[in-house]
């Protein structure tokens, strides 16, 4: 992937409820160091809290509801439309509950990032969490990965573990996958937005060796 001599990459993100990573990336991008700027925000739905907290960021919030298109390619050419009208170079998927076609692929190649609340391969999906503590696994954790053609699937960036406990409930596990995830999050963005990261097939380099 080339890398970029602009200081702030220009990000679409993209949420379905209540926008918790999106409020850590825009925190991080407060800073004017941090090297990407939110320039829009992208819901499936109206009336989510993460509309509520961009609009509180200053940052334009628009609605693509999946209920006004009549397919799922229509609907994610509609997605990339407002990205791109709004200028942003990368969408980010920040618990975003809509699956898209290969045509997101296409208008922004190797410039979509996903996170998810489990180790992948393990629990693709939406009820990664639950589907972690019926298994019994004792270890679950957070995987942010460049978007492909499946679900839950293309090359890993980064991942860390987060610890199962005995008494554990979906809320209390999820509590703890959401605390890493607020943190890795901004930092992965981060390094996308500076070039930091090369895919070689399934394998993602961080330039600086980290």
């Amino acid at each position: 992937m080339a890398g970029r001599s602009d200081p702030r990459c220009p990000i679409a993100v993209l949420v379905s409820g209540s926008g918790s990573n999106l409020q850590s990336i825009i925190d991080a991008s407060a800073d004017s160091d941090y090297p990407a700027e939110v320039v829009v925000v992208i819901s499936d739905r109206p009336a989510v809290r993460a509309l509520e907290r961009a609009e509180a960021a200053g940052v334009p919030g628009v609605v693509v509801d999946w209920h006004d298109f009549s397919d799922r390619d229509e609907y994610t050419r509609a997605v990339c439309a407002a990205a791109a009208d709004h200028g942003a170079e990368a969408m980010i998927l920040a618990g975003f509950m809509r699956i898209l076609t290969a045509s997101a692929l296409d208008l922004f190649p190797d410039r979509i990032l996903n996170i998810h609340p489990a180790l992948l391969p393990s629990f693709p999906g939406a009820h990664a969490v639950p589907e972690a503590i019926a298994h019994g696994v004792k270890l679950s954790g957070v995987t942010v990965h460049f978007l492909d053609a499946e679900v839950d699937h293309g090359p890993i960036i980064l991942q860390e573990s987060v610890p199962v406990l005995p008494d554990d409930s979906e809320e209390t596990l999820h509590a703890r996958i959401q605390q890493v995830e607020h943190r890795v999050y901004p930092e992965v963005v981060a390094a996308f937005a500076t070039g930091r990261l090369r895919i070689d097939s399934r394998l993602v380099h961080w330039e600086d060796g980290a």
